[in-house]
């Protein structure tokens, strides 16, 4: 029982020092600026969508590169579709998640977003997936829900689920 209070401690804790990290952070370099994606955002989304797309995304350097780019479009748009309270929830993730400390704390990702290999990523997101920490799993389904909903919006890439599209009626 005290264990598992500790564990809570720590959580609230932890929980507590990253939202004021992440306030603080957020007045210099913000995740999301007029409901669209910054610079920071951006990298941020670029490491996670390859990660999570991985063996999905086009082969060929120059596609996938256009791949991540519209990718990115899609997110900007799904984000300026989100409620206010919504948009500031997911900007102090992305400010966080674009801080090195906030990077590694998180997600566990040594290396800064734009260094880190597609492996690393894919291990940090597995470790956030996994986390006793509610606030590492939220964070995972987030960026997981938004990629995901974001990349298949797009009708050029349901074949990669092997859905032909909608049937005419």
């Amino acid at each position: 029982m005290q264990r598992r209070r500790r564990l809570l401690a720590l959580g609230a804790i932890s929980a507590g020092l990253l939202a004021v990290g992440g306030g603080t952070l957020a007045l210099l370099q913000p995740g999301l600026a007029n409901a669209r994606l910054t610079a920071a955002g951006r990298a941020v989304f670029t490491a996670v969508g390859q990660a999570i797309l991985d063996g999905t995304l086009p082969q060929e350097r120059a596609r996938g590169q256009r791949a991540i780019g519209a990718l990115l479009d899609r997110i900007d748009s799904l984000i300026e579709a989100l409620p206010p309270h919504a948009q500031s929830e997911l900007s102090q993730l992305i400010t966080l998640l674009a801080s090195a400390p906030g990077r590694r704390a998180l997600a566990g990702v040594p290396a800064a977003w734009t260094e880190a290999s597609v492996a690393q990523i894919q291990q940090g997101l597995q470790s956030m997936r996994v986390s006793p920490l509610d606030l590492r799993r939220q964070a995972y389904q987030a960026l997981h829900d938004i990629v995901g909903a974001a990349y298949f919006s797009d009708s050029q890439s349901w074949s990669v689920l092997g859905y032909p599209g909608p049937l005419a009626i």
